[in-house]
């Protein structure tokens, strides 16, 4: 953690909704003039798009079926931790980018499922801003959590966000049912072990649960929406969360434990807007009088 270069991070699996919360934080960061350093966790994978497909071929050929982006081999842990560990000293560091389509193709002028080249950070940026898949991982190697001033986790209960990644995947990426079903299953071991620790590191979680039957996802037609679903949002610390007002603002909104509220689904920009705010102005306030 750093008073002078803090860094916020979003964690969460694929599918579950960290780009949603994401661009609330962008709205956040623009409204208030603060100046950031995005990094997408993609960019640490370890593979690009075509050598994965032959890192996971051979994992299964050697007896690995669990070989996933969720796990520590396919991913460049080491190098993001050194990463939050230089910023949070210093405001530095290297990142890249990683190319998902074609429009970013055009804008990177790599091709979708590259790398950038490795780039210094901007520089007098207020705070650095990652969201991805390891934004709070702790392993016998790593410990990218111990430097995050700011933790969000985004979790949407099981069955829906396997609902939203077979929709994001079918629909976005061509993929078939099928397929994203073998990749949930592969990916499963590593779910467990290195993706829902985590949420146990947060400061805050955000989880989603519908209000509709989503018992099948491999067979649902579609996404719950917002009005479909309840937001249960839950404080590592609650001390100095200020719940009667969070209450009185949030219409529908009540409390299930003494640091868990829950609102309707539709309130989540509310919510976040009225939480994070505030404690975004702190951090850029701490490194102003520091500085």
């Amino acid at each position: 953690m750093s008073i002078k270069h803090p860094i916020i991070s979003i964690t969460g699996s694929s599918g579950a909704g960290t780009s949603s919360v994401k661009q609330t934080f962008e709205q956040i960061f623009r409204r208030e003039k603060v100046e950031v350093a995005y990094i997408e966790g993609d960019s640490f994978h370890r593979y690009d798009r075509n050598d994965m497909e032959i890192a996971i071929a051979k994992a299964h050929a050697e007896g690995n079926t669990h070989f996933s982006h969720f796990g520590p081999e396919a991913n460049l842990l080491a190098e993001l931790e050194a990463l939050f560990k230089q910023y949070s000293e210093d405001g530095t560091g290297s990142y890249r980018h990683y190319v998902h389509d074609d429009d970013e193709a055009a804008i990177y002028g790599t091709p979708p499922g590259s790398f950038t080249p490795w780039e210094d950070v901007p520089a007098n940026t207020d705070l650095l801003f990652y969201e991805g898949l390891h934004g709070a991982v702790v392993t016998d190697e790593v410990n990218v959590a111990r430097y995050a001033d700011l933790k969000i986790g985004v979790v949407p209960v099981i069955n829906l966000e396997w609902t939203q990644k077979l929709h994001r995947d079918r629909i976005s990426r061509g993929y078939t049912t099928e397929a994203v079903t073998e990749t949930i299953l592969r990916r499963m071991h590593n779910y467990v072990h290195y993706i829902c620790p985590q949420f146990s590191e947060t400061d805050i979680n955000f989880q989603r649960a519908p209000t509709v039957d989503t018992s099948n996802p491999f067979v649902a037609r579609s996404i719950p929406t917002p009005d479909e679903s309840i937001l249960v949002i839950r404080f590592r610390d609650p001390h100095g969360v200020d719940f009667p007002y969070l209450v009185a603002m949030i219409a529908g909104s009540w409390m299930s434990r003494a640091n868990s509220i829950v609102i309707p689904g539709n309130k989540l920009d509310i919510a976040m807007q009225l939480l994070l705010t505030p404690r975004i102005l702190d951090l850029i306030k701490l490194k102003k009088s520091a500085a």
